[in-house]
């Protein structure tokens, strides 16, 4: 009996020797590697430590650690166009021999002759037009294996690989180090629902069902004597500026207490965001790294961040991210020459 006291009091006294020093390395492991010493990573580890320790005055439950971000340009590249629509032109050309109309029909006529630069001018309803005209008219199971198969072989232009090796190392960290404590993270993006939900597991660890995005209508039908949801032409939600906080309030139902984006379309998420009881966080990522990405900002036709943006970021606590000096790396793979400078990068 005395032995058996005699050992538990050594266990709990090692335990107490033992504690500060499994704290102190936890404290010096790095959890963001990519992420250069800063204010910003300093202000992501702080904030993080803040929330998730219990005595804290600023802890947050576990239930209320929503975190929600933007998918291109945010956790991967969006230039020269965003990666949807270059699958939509992809599927443009693929299907062009059944509609022979398309020859002379724009804003067909432009995809097919290569044109991207009239493309963009036909602006969000040349978009629609094309984005109903490929993903409709077919089963979800039909478009799954159709983006599926796409992402398998589509390569982006200028780095030569596949777009979905063109995810942000450095976010990828912040999403599994949100993940490791407690918070559950949400894409909630303008591209297609359907489109992300074929790669965000792979890429992001983010399963389908927190996946928020702009969304065409289904309809319930018999296919082949079996029950199936078919694609329709019709726009059911469009997921960008005001729409976000919209679409997290119907699909998710709790507000965010961490978000970030990268453009004017993020905005009203960041807004509503900082609007959270308790301590929030806002970010925006800065695409102003020419050599291993792009730089771009207040003119671009993509991933547009305005002046205003800017100023109302730093007006209001907002951490802007340099994607130049704030990472150290951007890719998960190592960037050649060759590969950076293939082709000049749209610096606007």
């Amino acid at each position: 009996m005395i032995t058996q006291v005699r050992l538990a009091t050594f266990v709990a006294l090692l335990a107490l020797l033992v504690a500060p020093y499994a704290a102190y390395a936890d404290q010096e492991s790095d959890p963001l590697p990519s992420w250069n010493d800063g204010a910003v990573k300093t202000a992501i580890l702080d904030y993080v430590l803040r929330v998730t320790t219990e005595d804290s005055p600023d802890f947050i439950a576990e239930a209320d650690r929503i975190a929600t971000f933007d998918n291109d340009g945010t956790l991967w590249v969006e230039k020269p166009v965003y990666t949807q629509f270059v699958f939509v032109m992809d599927r443009v050309k693929a299907v062009s021999n059944q509609h022979p109309e398309w020859k002379t029909k724009e804003p067909f006529k432009s995809v097919l002759d290569g044109n991207t630069e009239k493309l963009l001018t036909y602006g969000e309803k040349g978009a629609m037009a094309l984005v109903t005209a490929t993903h409709s008219g077919m089963t979800t199971v039909e478009f799954n294996e159709i983006v599926s198969n796409w992402l398998k072989t589509a390569k982006h232009p200028r780095f030569k690989r596949l777009y979905t090796d063109l995810t942000y190392k450095p976010m990828i960290e912040l999403l599994h180090y949100l993940r490791a404590k407690g918070f559950k993270t949400f894409i909630v993006s303008g591209g297609g629902t359907a489109f992300m939900r074929a790669y965000t597991e792979q890429c992001y660890g983010i399963p389908p069902w927190q996946v928020v995005g702009s969304s065409g209508e289904t309809e319930y039908r018999m296919w082949d004597s079996s029950p199936t949801l078919v694609k329709l032409p019709d726009l059911l939600f469009f997921d960008d500026g005001p729409g976000k906080a919209e679409g997290i309030n119907h699909y998710i139902g709790r507000q965010p207490v961490f978000a970030f984006g990268n453009s004017i379309g993020d905005k009203e998420m960041l807004e509503w965001t900082a609007n959270c009881k308790g301590l929030c966080f806002m970010g925006l990522v800065h695409h102003d790294d020419a050599t291993r990405e792009y730089a771009y900002g207040p003119n671009s036709d993509v991933g547009r961040f305005p002046v205003e943006l800017m100023e109302h970021a730093l007006a209001n606590g907002w951490n802007v991210v340099s994607m130049k000096d704030d990472w150290n790396q951007v890719f998960s793979w190592s960037q050649s020459d060759a590969e950076t400078s293939s082709t000049q990068p749209d610096a606007q």
